[in-house]
């Protein structure tokens, strides 16, 4: 079953406690996980910038909610036991606890109206969580930005020149770290007469190590053909590797076949070049920032 949400968390982790005895998150998630049946990759899943495992951190969160509802007493740091107001809830539980049952209680009110921008459009509660984690909100909302600004640039590419696009495409490889020192690291060959190549990476001052780049600024799918007169004209240079990058996207026989082949292709295509150049700062500056902050513990235990 799919990992469920921190709303759906907190009842069955306040009834875990009930025992009155002292807990901590880590020692209940996997109780919590055989409850809901999860599976050991979900278990094991992590939130999408890799930083946390999710389960746990909505594990973390519904414990957090309902410790500032005054479900839950914290013993020390990390250790908590359920309350004598959570006792009470748990003689006539509801179906489900969630943001907007916590409501009730005054001092979850009360955090609940510290923690919302006094200026900020007031939301529902389904706008307001979706039953994610706010690091599962932030990265959602991160990974719309970027989607967004993707498609802007996947716009802007198609409304440039194709001579634009072969130089895109070598600044790119250049700012991943592809060439060696010098001004002849990156070049882009001559428009017309480029003989299949698009543009040359030397990875080193002599030019031992060359890539070689295939550029198509394409509407429709690229094709096997395609690829296979970029893989002949590697062959006419003798070269072990090529990158081939287009605005669009590549046919299954494509992939298929650049999987058995020698030379080495990578396959590049539209949505893939946007978010390199997102990763890489091509094309694009960044606007603002924030810094995710947590507690040392270090600092604490001094």
């Amino acid at each position: 079953m799919p990992i469920p949400d921190y709303q759906t968390l907190m009842l069955p982790l306040l009834s875990h406690i009930s025992d009155k005895c002292e807990h901590t998150v880590a020692a209940a998630r996997n109780a919590i996980a055989d409850q809901f049946d999860l599976t050991e990759l979900e278990r094991k899943e992590r939130l999408p910038s890799g930083t946390q495992n999710k389960f746990g951190n909505r594990l973390a969160w519904a414990k957090t909610y309902l410790e500032r509802a005054g479900l839950i007493t914290m013993v020390k740091r990390g250790v908590f036991v359920i309350s004598p107001k959570g006792l009470v809830l748990l003689e006539s539980p509801p179906e489900r606890i969630t943001i907007e049952f916590l409501k009730r209680y005054p001092e979850f009110a009360e955090f609940r109206k510290a923690a919302v921008d006094e200026n900020s459009v007031s939301t529902t509660e389904s706008d307001e969580s979706a039953n994610g984690t706010p690091e599962e909100q932030l990265e959602h909302a991160h990974s719309r930005i970027r989607n967004s600004l993707g498609n802007e640039l996947l716009a802007l590419i198609l409304n440039s020149p194709p001579s634009f696009f072969e130089k895109l495409v070598v600044d790119l490889m250049l700012r991943m770290g592809f060439g060696g020192p010098g001004d002849e690291s990156g070049i882009v060959t001559s428009y017309g007469n480029d003989e299949g190549i698009d543009g040359i990476i030397n990875e080193d001052a002599l030019g031992l190590e060359v890539i070689y780049l295939q550029a198509k600024r394409y509407s429709n799918t690229v094709g096997r053909p395609d690829i296979q007169k970029f893989v002949g004209a590697l062959h006419g240079r003798r070269a072990r590797k090529g990158v081939f990058l287009t605005t669009s996207s590549f046919s299954a026989g494509a992939r298929d076949y650049v999987k058995a082949i020698d030379p080495r292709v990578i396959l590049i295509d539209g949505a893939k070049l946007c978010q390199l150049m997102i990763d890489y700062g091509v094309g694009v500056s960044t606007e603002r920032s924030y810094d995710i902050k947590k507690v040392d513990s270090d600092y604490f235990d001094d």
